[in-house]
């Protein structure tokens, strides 16, 4: 940054999280924390330390759970501008914490999709005013940001502007103000001291928060490296030391989320990167799930430890061991191999049905030709695309899967059923970010088919991962509604009055480009099959498999009884029952049944 002489000054190194926290944030300010893989979860939990009930801050992040529990339970948060509330391990729920959100409890809140959030920054780091986007158009995350929506909040009317009529054959659009924070925090895997920041991908939202902050970032990272490092590997840079205000070194500073290791090729060694810790996450989330759970969790990792040299000691050093990921070769990775038939099993779940069908449900969309490439979003859905991956690559077929946070062409861990895992990084072809994916590979790529999960789905094929009837938060759009407003979609969820329902309580992803929707028992095609249209035909029960027990025994019932859809079961055509291969290769993705 020039100084009045014209030179220009290196960025603070100081000593701890604590001090650089509590030099260069003043309440009042709009944070952004950055999503990437690694989160900049040590500052967060100085914010919440430092700042306890007096913050007032405006935050944004594109998603609220795990360690921003704790600035939300700290009471900073003013206002807070995301696109998902809840918790994402060991499977996708709402959290307590956000039950009353609706009621501006505990913040108010502004809620976006993934990637009309990230085409904000984009428009904020490129000096523009809006950025177009095609998503939230047709759904209640549009209605609750237009400028006369019930509860507006008085300076929300020009942040999303819908644009005219589009051209014949062009998606409706919609300019998005551009999102400028005072700082953006951002945890990377190393700097050297002139502030030059290396991200280890994928990148999530990448370098764009750090471009869109009116003052600039401040910054924890694993190592502070020599100038000489980012010398010789300048590609590696993703974010600027001109951008950078301050840092500090903090090992372990995503915990508990992960950041992917990197080969230094000095006298330090390899910097090795972690796992997202899962025992932890797990922990988490029960102890949150009541009142004095949520106090003593915040008590003793929040208030307790000093700063995070002693978050750290905490954790003690066999956990930090476990969760240490070894720097990878740049060696090819084998797709894995079919997985042994069990020589007895359980019996096969409604979650597991659902599953399979969804996978066959893809595997024919996609040997049809229809389809070249899979965006798995996180639930029963992206298991159902990891299965049906799988099973076509038996065929012959190789089809990638992506998820939106930057993963190309995933061959998932065998056992690692998390979506965002580091190990499927590391089976990855590519690693890249938001807007490569949710935009190039889903936006503007029509052949790629989604795969989403629903809280509740309609019989016009509207999906709601927000909000009940009864006022209750579920876990908001993430890029659920960036998918569905762009590209051809299958959703997948067990059957049952309370998800299949006549109308969903909130529209998070419109049902226009919904081909199919996959339950337990069968399932539902457009009976014309013209998903994307403007009148996309209605849904009828296209395939049948009794639930067996006591369930239904005609798929006439089971449409009756399991929900509150109006459609018609004729026609149908028997679906096999689930085989012994397909449940082998679903429970080697989900050994722990979580999924289950």
């Amino acid at each position: 940054m020039s100084t009045h002489s014209g030179t220009v000054s290196r960025p603070a190194v100081v000593p701890d999280v604590d001090s650089l926290v509590s030099r260069y944030v003043t309440p009042g300010m709009h944070l952004h924390l950055a999503m990437t893989m690694a989160r900049p979860n040590a500052m967060v939990y100085a914010l919440a330390r430092q700042f306890a009930g007096r913050g007032e801050f405006t935050v944004s992040t594109s998603a609220t759970h795990t360690a921003m529990h704790a600035l939300t339970m700290s009471g900073a948060v003013k206002h807070l501008i995301t696109c998902f509330l809840g918790d994402t391990y060991p499977t996708p729920r709402p959290n307590p914490l956000y039950r009353d959100l609706v009621r501006g409890t505990p913040f108010s809140c502004e809620l976006w999709s993934l990637l009309s959030f990230t085409q904000r920054l984009m428009a904020g780091a490129t000096g523009l005013p809006y950025a177009v986007t095609s998503s939230l158009v047709g759904s209640d995350l549009e209605r609750g940001l237009a400028a006369d929506a019930p509860d507006a909040r008085p300076d929300t009317g020009a942040k999303y502007l819908r644009v005219g009529e589009p051209a014949p054959g062009e998606r409706p659009f919609a300019l998005v103000e551009r999102l400028r924070p005072d700082l953006t925090l951002v945890h990377g895997a190393c700097a050297d001291r002139r502030g030059n920041i290396v991200l280890v991908p994928p990148a999530g939202e990448g370098p764009w928060a750090a471009y869109a902050a009116e003052q600039g970032v401040i910054a924890t990272v694993e190592r502070i490296v020599p100038d000489d490092f980012v010398d010789a590997h300048p590609e590696r840079v993703v974010i600027p030391g001109q951008r950078v205000i301050a840092l500090c070194e903090a090992p372990l500073g995503a915990h508990p989320q992960s950041l992917r290791g990197l080969a230094t090729g000095d006298d330090s060694g390899d910097l090795a990167g972690y796992r997202d810790d899962y025992v932890f996450l797990t922990e988490l989330v029960e102890r949150l799930a009541t009142e004095d759970g949520a106090k003593e969790w915040y008590r003793e990792w929040v208030e307790e430890p000093a700063g995070h040299a002693a978050y750290v000691r905490k954790l003690g050093a066999e956990r930090r061991a476990e969760l240490t990921l070894a720097t990878q070769p740049l060696t090819p990775r084998e797709p894995t191999a079919p997985p042994p038939l069990p020589a007895t099993a359980e019996p096969v779940t409604r979650a597991e049905r659902t599953v399979v069908l969804g996978a066959r449900a893809i595997v024919e969309r996609v040997t049809s030709g229809d389809y070249d490439t899979l965006l798995a979003g996180i639930g029963v859905s992206h298991l159902a695309a990891w299965l049906a991956a799988a099973l076509l690559r038996e065929r012959g077929i190789r089809v990638p899967v992506c998820a939106e946070l930057g993963f190309y062409a995933t061959d998932p861990e065998p056992g690692d059923v998390f979506l965002f895992s580091q190990l499927h990084a590391t089976r990855s072809q590519q690693l890249g970010g938001i807007p490569e994916i949710l935009g190039g590979m889903v936006s503007a790529n029509p052949r790629c088919l989604g795969v989403l999960a629903a809280g509740e789905v309609d019989a016009d094929g509207n999906v709601n991962t927000s909000l009940l009837a009864d006022g209750r938060w579920l876990t908001g759009s993430g890029g659920a509604n960036d998918i569905a407003t762009s590209t051809d979609c299958l959703v997948l969820s067990t059957a049952s009055p309370r998800k299949f329902v006549e109308r969903v309580a909130y529209v998070t992803s419109p049902g226009t480009r919904v081909r199919e929707v996959v339950s337990h028992f069968g399932r539902f095609r457009r009976t014309e099959d013209k998903a994307g249209t403007d009148a996309p035909g209605p849904f009828r029960l296209a395939t049948w498999l009794p639930p067996g027990g006591d369930g239904p025994t005609r798929p006439e019932d089971a449409v009756a009884t399991l929900t509150r859809w109006p459609v018609s079961s004729a026609g149908c055509t028997p679906e096999p029952e689930v085989t012994e291969a397909e449940i082998a290769w679903l429970r080697s993705l989900d050994p722990q049944g979580h999924y289950r």
